[in-house]
């Protein structure tokens, strides 16, 4: 059964702004994160996961909708990004979505469970949604249910997915290493900044013009701008060019479908988007069949923070359909 589709896609009513809830910090191991928190103690728990680039301010216009209807909502800065640690090679060899997943289990295990009763609902958007869809594959028993919006990873673009013998690949991620270390990152990154070039980069994440959003521009620029940002871009970068099979999603996916336990993921596109194609998620769910697709029109890469209203309506009534027994209407 479907949820029904909401009308309109206009920005959220509510003037909850970038700076929602209770902000906080968390030591994990070596590291220091940011996560913030908004609704009442011990209703299910809803994880806000923020795509590359981005942070927890990025759910501005969904934290304080979920949390009105009866959900204790956090986001998270996963590591690298936003006002969490920012580590490069040095310390840590390389930033992937199968490290991050590492960093969301431990969130959930430390801090979410210890609050609240029920599975957590991921959602996350971009290489959140990645993110998400990696902690349900290795930690299942942590996870209720998972919203990519949307999924993103170029071995999806494969149509033919040919391995690598061990020597070249090996070649390869030298090569990369050697790459990422030789690109000056401290010099282009601030060129980047300081220049049209990050209002250009902006607005090709959204189909609707951004030029008056000095929010999301705010949001996505100050935590570039800390001194350890260039190193933390390129672990990322190192990272996620030299991945092990089993940290890509085709590998993750095939797991979940594998597991023992029902797997209840929604994908959501904007039919905009410029970043990764929607023939991708319409490929998934033809291959996946278990796999839910929601398609938000005029919408590009985050569905979440242009279409809102929409967004978060379609979310709330498909996880009220598939997660019926612990969720009720409020």
């Amino acid at each position: 059964m479907d949820p029904k589709k909401p009308k309109g896609n206009q920005k959220n009513s509510s003037k909850i702004n970038a700076q929602w809830g209770k902000a906080n910090y968390w030591e994990w191991g070596r590291f220091y994160c940011h996560w913030k928190v908004l609704g009442e103690e011990g209703n299910r728990a809803v994880v806000f996961l923020h795509g590359f680039g981005a942070s927890s301010s990025h759910w501005r216009f969904n934290a304080n909708y979920f949390a009105k209807n009866g959900f204790r909502v956090y986001a998270i800065d996963l590591i690298g990004f936003g006002e969490s640690e920012q580590p490069g090679p040095s310390k840590i060899k390389k930033l992937d979505n199968c490290f991050w997943a590492f960093q969301v289990a431990a969130f959930l295990e430390e801090i979410v469970y210890k609050k609240n009763s029920g599975e957590a609902i991921l959602i996350g958007n971009s290489l959140g949604g990645l993110v998400a869809i990696t902690t349900q594959a290795l930690y299942p028993n942590l996870v209720g249910a998972v919203v990519a919006a949307p999924l993103p990873d170029p071995e999806l673009a494969q149509l033919i997915q040919i391995p690598l013998p061990n020597w070249l690949k090996e070649l390869k991620d030298k090569l990369i290493h050697i790459l990422f270390n030789l690109i000056p990152l401290e010099l282009l990154i601030p060129i980047i900044l300081k220049t049209r070039l990050i209002n250009i980069a902006l607005q090709s994440a959204y189909y609707s013009s951004i030029k008056c959003d000095s929010e999301l521009l705010e949001i996505v620029v100050k935590p570039a701008l800390r001194n350890s940002a260039p190193r933390a871009l390129r672990a990322m970068c190192i990272g996620m060019s030299t991945r092990k099979k089993t940290c890509t999603a085709p590998f993750l996916i095939n797991k979940i479908q594998t597991s023992q336990k029902q797997p209840r993921i929604l994908i959501a596109w904007g039919r905009k988007d410029n970043f990764v194609p929607l023939s991708i998620g319409k490929k998934l769910v033809k291959q996946y069949p278990w796999i839910k697709l929601f398609i938000f029109e005029k919408t590009g890469h985050c569905p979440h923070d242009e279409s809102p209203s929409e967004f978060n309506q379609y979310v709330l009534n498909w996880l009220r359909t598939n997660l019926r027994e612990s969720i009720q209407k409020t």
